[in-house]
């Protein structure tokens, strides 16, 4: 929905989607409740832990891209566990060769195990490597406007901002480095990271983030595909709030009804 009625899509590297939503496939019980808490998602894109999970490396055993076939999602592979720039270079040209030449890939660096921050000087030099080697790359970061503009202009297709700490449900911590970051970028800016119930993601949304990736605010939820739809409505609410554009905020009370012409 827009302001002006025609369908609000979100581009990235030159196709369209109709979902903001962006879902992780890590953390569920089996691959039954992962594949049905996508579905409720309404996600079109879903990233995947290319060291984590076969998408056809190891033959023989269960294949993730049985329940989440590409003709219907974009895979997104990501470099999940990577901790310096050759290793998530190389899980990237992995990828690429496994899915038959498909270029998006989500690129994060981890900086060390407790707190799983970026590592950003890695990042940087990653991003470059793939970018020169024909990736269409979104990218993982913190929350610094510089290093995000950095990033576009090293040529990445979308930047990724955490809100806080992967995994740990703390909603956006820092709202005004986000919308720095969206005021300042041309391509398009997704929270990932630390996002917990739904009203989190309308924040992201009402900040002007063109979406949010998520994985485990749905899978470690007592019911993840109940969640999955909160997330998949949030997402929609807080794009049309920030499209409609929010009431200024005021320090004191503003009566609802004006008091000039009272009866009595």
């Amino acid at each position: 929905m827009s302001t002006t009625n025609h369908p609000d899509r979100f581009t990235l590297a030159g196709q369209e989607y109709s979902s903001r939503l962006l879902v992780g496939t890590g953390k569920y019980k089996d691959m039954e409740q992962t594949a049905l808490a996508i579905e409720a998602s309404g996600a079109e894109i879903v990233t995947i832990a290319v060291r984590r999970t076969n998408i056809g490396q190891t033959p023989g055993e269960p294949n993730i891209l049985d329940v989440l076939p590409p003709e219907r999602y974009t895979i997104l592979p990501n470099t999940a566990g990577c901790y310096d720039a050759e290793t998530a270079v190389r899980t990237c040209r992995l990828a690429r060769e496994l899915l038959d030449g498909h270029n998006l890939c989500k690129l994060e660096v981890l900086g060390d195990e407790k707190t799983l921050f970026p590592d950003v000087v890695a990042t940087l030099a990653a991003a470059a490597v793939l970018v020169k080697d024909g990736f269409d790359v979104m990218v993982y970061t913190n929350d610094d406007p510089i290093i995000a503009k950095r990033l576009e202009e090293i040529g990445c297709v979308a930047v990724m901002p955490l809100a806080a700490p992967i995994g740990s449900g703390l909603g956006i911590r820092n709202p005004l480095n986000i919308r720095t970051i969206v005021e300042n970028a041309k391509i398009p800016v997704l929270v990932d990271a630390g996002v917990g119930t739904a009203s989190d993601a309308a924040v992201a949304m009402e900040l002007g983030c063109d979406g949010v990736l998520m994985n485990t605010a749905i899978a470690a939820a007592q019911h993840p595909v109940l969640m999955a739809s909160a997330m998949r409505k949030a997402i929609e609410a807080g794009r049309e709030a920030y499209l409609a554009g929010r009431m200024p905020r005021k320090r004191f009370a503003s009566a609802s009804s004006p008091i000039d012409g009272l009866f009595f």
